[in-house]
């Protein structure tokens, strides 16, 4: 009886560990491959933009809303995003994206971007109607810079919206989510 019943356990063990493995299983752009409208970053943030948002707390309360007036410019695989937000508080703020389109494999759309309040190089993908990437943010709060990580998902709907949901962390613990809402005329 003890036989079965160690076997049992171990049977046990192994199915648990299985489900957290695939709970640990990560989302990434290529689940979204053959989705439509295909984003390319150079084609949607091409022109005039606008944009509104929400930036969430940990619980989930929503802490802080906004609108993004914004401009992309691309001379071939280069381009510029300039952002100009508008917070429920009446604070303002810019932010300047330099974007590069980088080659990649089997037609991946990979793209890699600097900004003035990012640390290093902000690096994603693209595939289907979705593009995923990740940066180091310098986060001013109550006059400290925090350094948090991002993780940006974007969402292409139409030719004309296309949402963003980011989760923003730090020491791998949640500390905030954005919601945008972007609209192209």
């Amino acid at each position: 009886m003890n036989r079965v019943w160690k076997h049992l356990r171990l049977g046990s063990l192994a199915l648990l560990f299985a489900v957290l493995l695939g709970g640990c299983a990560s989302v990434t752009p290529m689940d979204y491959r053959g989705e439509k409208p295909t984003l390319a970053l150079e084609n949607y943030f091409n022109g005039p933009l606008t944009a509104d948002g929400v930036v969430f707390n940990r619980s989930g309360k929503v802490i802080k809303r906004f609108h993004v007036a914004l401009a992309g410019t691309w001379k071939g695989d280069e381009g510029t995003l300039v952002e100009h937000f508008v917070y429920s508080d009446g604070s303002k703020q810019e932010r300047i994206w330099k974007l590069t389109r980088l080659p990649g494999r089997n037609g991946e759309r990979r793209y890699e971007g600097t900004a003035g309040d990012v640390v290093g190089t902000a690096h994603g993908y693209a595939e289907g109607n979705a593009f995923n990437w990740h940066y180091t943010l310098a986060l001013p709060v109550d006059g400290t810079i925090y350094n948090v990580q991002m993780d940006d998902w974007m969402y292409q709907m139409n030719d004309h919206v296309l949402l963003n949901h980011t989760v923003m962390t730090k020491f791998g613990f949640r500390v905030a989510s954005i919601f945008i809402a972007f609209h192209k005329p």
